[in-house]
C-alpha cells in the first residue's frame, strides 16, 4: 500500500461509480480524497461509508475549484504527491502502478499526465477532434509536447501546487495547470492508460466551457485583463 501517495477524486453527482472508485483505490492507496463539489446525491456518504476523506462544499464550484481544495489539503498535510482521478469510473486504478513507476524512475517529471488511445474506442469524432485540438493548443503554449492534455488522470507532485498560482474554478483549470507548470520549468510526461467508455454523458458544457478556457489563455498571457 502507498502511504507517501495519495489519491484525488473529484465528485459531483458520482453515487452511481464513486463507492467501486474509493474502494478500489483504497486497495492500494491509504489516503483516499473525495472532494464533494455540492453534490445533491448520495456521494458523499458513499465515499465515507468506503474510506476516504471528505473534502465538501456547501455547493457546486466546478472542477477547478475542487481540485484547488484538495491542492490546498495536500499542502497543508505534506503529502509528497498525488494522483487525481476522476469519480465516474473512467479511469483503472491498476493504472496508477504505471504512472508511479514513472515518478520514481524520471525525477525531472513534476506532472505525469495519462495518454489515452484516440482511436479504436468508444471516443466520439468530435471528442477526438477537440481533443486533439486543445492538445497542439495547450503543447504551444507550454513549450512542449504534451500529447493529451484534457486527460484527468495524473500524478502532480506538490513542487508543482506550491509554485504555481490558479486563477480558473472550472474545467479549465486543468489545463491553465500544465501551461503554468511548464512555465516554472516542470516538465509533463505522458503516461499511457486505459479509459473505461460508459454510457455516462461528460459533463462538460461545449459552448460556455470553450468561452472560459479562451478566457483563461487571455488572462494568463496578459495579466492587465484581469483586473
Amino acid at each position: 500500500m502507498y502511504k507517501e501517495i495519495a489519491v484525488v477524486i473529484p465528485a459531483h453527482n458520482e453515487e452511481k461509480k464513486i463507492g467501486e472508485v474509493v474502494k478500489e483505490a483504497k486497495k492500494l492507496f491509504e489516503k483516499v480524497i473525495v472532494i464533494n463539489d455540492g453534490s445533491t446525491d448520495k456521494t458523499e456518504e458513499i465515499a465515507k461509508n468506503q474510506g476516504a476523506i471528505i473534502l465538501s462544499h456547501d455547493k457546486c464550484m466546478g472542477k477547478g475549484m475542487a481540485l484547488k481544495t484538495a491542492f490546498s489539503y495536500i499542502i497543508s498535510e505534506g503529502i509528497p504527491a498525488f494522483i487525481t482521478i476522476d469519480g465516474d469510473g473512467q479511469h483503472l486504478i491498476a493504472d496508477s502502478e504505471n504512472f508511479i513507476e514513472k515518478y520514481k524512475r524520471i525525477k525531472r517529471g513534476g506532472i505525469f499526465i495519462g495518454k489515452r488511445k484516440m482511436v479504436s474506442t468508444k471516443m466520439s469524432f468530435l471528442r477526438r477532434i477537440t481533443n486533439t485540438s486543445m492538445s497542439i493548443l495547450i503543447s504551444l503554449l507550454s513549450f512542449q509536447w504534451i500529447p493529451d492534455t484534457q486527460c484527468g488522470y495524473r500524478l502532480i507532485k506538490k513542487d508543482v501546487i506550491e509554485k504555481v498560482k490558479l486563477i480558473t474554478s472550472h474545467y479549465e483549470t486543468e489545463s491553465e495547470l500544465l501551461i503554468k507548470a511548464s512555465w516554472k520549468g516542470f516538465r509533463i510526461i505522458s503516461v499511457p492508460i486505459t479509459t473505461v467508455y460508459s454510457d455516462e454523458k461528460s459533463k462538460i458544457k461545449p459552448g460556455r466551457d470553450t468561452l472560459r478556457f479562451f478566457k483563461m489563455i487571455l488572462v494568463i498571457i496578459f495579466p492587465q485583463l484581469s483586473k
